[in-house]
């Protein structure tokens, strides 16, 4: 904590206890870097400045400002929980680490955060930079991402705190990670516990945290059908199928089992709009190179198809309209450069 009173960095979360705005912050940066969330989070208060508005509000609004984020379900269980509170808890955040625990999209790691830093309870957070710090000063050698290494870095952070300024000692040790015991390049030589470390002793800073390596991701082929009328207007659709970009808005997609490279496989697909087949004016792959887009267990390899069709298209929408949607980050690039 002595070390977190000189280093750290000054972020807009941190000059409030308001649990409304600690557990905004904490939604946000749980897979995201600071550098990239901050602008988010100071959107959604802009639009969102007290749970109420959040919970007014409506998904597509919400997931819209969420759009470029990734892992939409956090924005969804936001969303979600926002209208819990406001609704079935009178606007009044739960002010207990068990109360917190029950509410939609918050683990442990959030209801710590929460906890700690807004009702100064003494609840240990474990996140990557306290893994990564405490595994390499304890040289503790259980896989960080195993079945039990959560309960063990968390009792381990839970030993280490003491019961006065729990939020402090909970930043500081997730600031530590972050700047100091950094993944790569770690701060050794200026780093105050470098004698005591093991990971540092031993030479292992580089090898620690152990992680277990997990099963290749998965390979799928997308090709977004981008049809256009005589109206300059484009059949988009609301993604309703469970999985990634749930409830986001896309261009009517086909999944192929391989790239398909000409308009003859794309006619041939067994789900391609037979009404088409005598309607189009033009159709061309838009990409000759499909786009690689990386999720965390999925790589997608998309094209994109240009069609014009001869005659107007029911419920095909302007591009004015389609900009107001949540859409997934691959279409978002898509329709920066072709709209």
């Amino acid at each position: 904590m002595d070390w977190y009173g000189e280093n750290k960095r000054s972020f807009v979360w941190r000059e409030s206890q308001e649990p409304y705005k600690i557990w905004l912050s904490e939604v946000i940066l749980q897979q995201t870097r600071t550098a990239q969330g901050l602008p988010y989070y100071n959107r959604f208060l802009s639009e969102f400045p007290t749970l109420k508005d959040l919970a007014t509000a409506s998904e597509d609004e919400v997931l819209k400002l969420w759009q470029g984020l990734g892992d939409y379900s956090r924005a969804r269980n936001l969303h979600f929980t926002a209208k819990y509170i406001h609704r079935e808890l009178n606007g009044v955040f739960p002010n207990t680490f068990d109360s917190l625990l029950q509410l939609k999209g918050v683990g442990d790691y959030t209801a710590s955060a929460i906890a700690s830093i807004c009702f100064e309870i003494p609840q240990a957070v474990v996140d990557g930079n306290v893994f990564r710090f405490l595994s390499r000063y304890f040289g503790i050698l259980t896989p960080i991402n195993s079945n039990t290494a959560h309960r063990e870095f968390k009792k381990k952070a839970q030993d280490l705190m003491g019961k006065s300024h729990p939020g402090t000692f909970n930043q500081a040790m997730m600031e530590f990670g972050s700047l100091q015991c950094t993944p790569k390049k770690p701060k050794c030589q200026s780093c105050p516990f470098a004698e005591s470390c093991i990971a540092f002793k031993q030479n292992k800073t580089m090898s620690l945290p152990v992680k277990i390596s997990r099963t290749k991701s998965r390979k799928r082929f997308f090709n977004y059908l981008v049809i256009k009328d005589q109206r300059d207007h484009y059949l988009f659709e609301k993604r309703t199928a469970k999985g990634i970009w749930y409830n986001l808005y896309q261009f009517p997609l086909l999944e192929s089992k391989t790239t398909l490279k000409s308009k003859q496989a794309l006619f041939a697909h067994p789900d391609f709009p037979k009404e088409f087949h005598l309607n189009l004016s033009e159709i061309k792959l838009w990409n000759t190179e499909p786009i690689i887009h990386k999720l965390s267990h999925q790589k997608l390899v998309v094209s994109f198809w240009k069609i014009e069709a001869k005659d107007k298209l029911n419920n095909a929408q302007s591009k004015a309209a389609i900009n107001e949607l949540a859409v997934p980050i691959v279409i978002q690039n898509f329709m920066e450069k072709f709209f």
